[in-house]
């Protein structure tokens, strides 16, 4: 099996897309993530430039992934063994990462794999379970007001919600607020659920579709103001409009450890997918590659 590693989405996505948008439940992040560089380039994501990777055998694409400093590694589905060939080739590389995110096998062995070469701590950060819209059912009773699309009057709101929001996950500085905001207010993808009166009290938000699926997140609500069913009636709204929008898959991901948003998200439709697992590396990191530096947009044959 060959990995090709390239920092060019275009050539990336001319070797891949067609197998991304094969399965395009199991791929949302890789389709959302690169859509978005696709139309905002990657100063949307952090200075560094993405890396981008491919498994080919048999002259057939296997698998893909791509990094967007100072995030995960971001990998599609892939057995156990070939999870644990990649981590050591990146390592092999000299390839610094500070985690894997991938559906719960392949992180699992990926994560484990990293360990042994690197002599890395592995922590799991998150399990979580990927959600499929079926029949969407509204709260009932609904709690009293209306959605709206968020506009560029809403934009230091996103901003300050979606702080709120990293702080809740425990990421603080993982993203940037004005530049998630910006985006959403162009693309009107974020409904805000506010009170008869025009007060915001929730944000429900979506990615724009891709390969006819769209993944919906985050969902926030302020802590002084949940446990009014403030979040679900958003995820209602934002559902239901990507829907009416033409979208024939609705998704997201919730973490396994919330009862809370889970139960939210199954009463108002949606059904369990797959897991998923999030691990954080930290400690040592492979040393580059001796008088040499890694090489991109070049094949490179897998040791097994």
């Amino acid at each position: 099996m060959t990995w090709y590693l390239t920092e060019d989405l275009d050539g990336f996505l001319g070797r891949a897309g067609s197998f991304l948008r094969s399965r395009p439940v199991l791929h949302t992040v890789q389709l959302t993530v690169t859509e978005r560089l696709r139309a905002y380039g990657s100063a949307a994501y952090g200075d560094e430039a993405p890396v981008f990777g491919v498994l080919e055998r048999g002259g057939a694409v296997r698998a893909a992934w791509f990094r967007t400093p100072p995030h995960w590694l971001t990998l599609t589905p892939l057995a156990a063994e070939d999870a644990a060939a990649l981590a050591v080739h990146l390592a092999d590389l000299g390839h610094p990462l500070p985690g894997v995110s991938a559906d719960r096998g392949t992180a699992v062995a990926f994560a484990e794999a990293w360990r042994r070469c690197t002599g890395a701590e592995v922590t799991l950060w998150q399990h979580q379970r990927l959600y499929r819209l079926g029949e969407l059912t509204a709260p009932d009773p609904m709690p009293p007001g209306r959605s709206r699309v968020a506009g560029k009057a809403d934009r230091e709101l996103l901003v300050r919600w979606f702080r709120g929001f990293l702080d809740d996950v425990g990421k603080t500085g993982a993203g940037d607020p004005e530049a998630w905001a910006d985006a959403r207010v162009e693309h009107g993808g974020a409904l805000l659920w506010e009170t008869p009166d025009g007060v915001p009290v929730s944000v429900a938000a979506a990615h724009p579709r891709v390969a006819g699926q769209v993944r919906v997140g985050p969902v926030y609500t302020p802590p002084e103001l949940r446990g009014h069913g403030y979040a679900a009636a958003a995820t209602v709204a934002v559902s239901r409009a990507a829907r009416e929008a033409g979208a024939e898959e609705v998704l997201l991901f919730a973490d396994l450890a919330n009862p809370t948003s889970n139960g939210v998200y199954q009463r108002v439709g949606y059904r369990g997918v797959a897991d998923f697992a999030v691990y954080d590396f930290t400690g040592p990191q492979p040393p580059p590659p001796q008088g040499q530096s890694s090489s991109r947009d070049q094949p490179s044959p897998v040791r097994r």
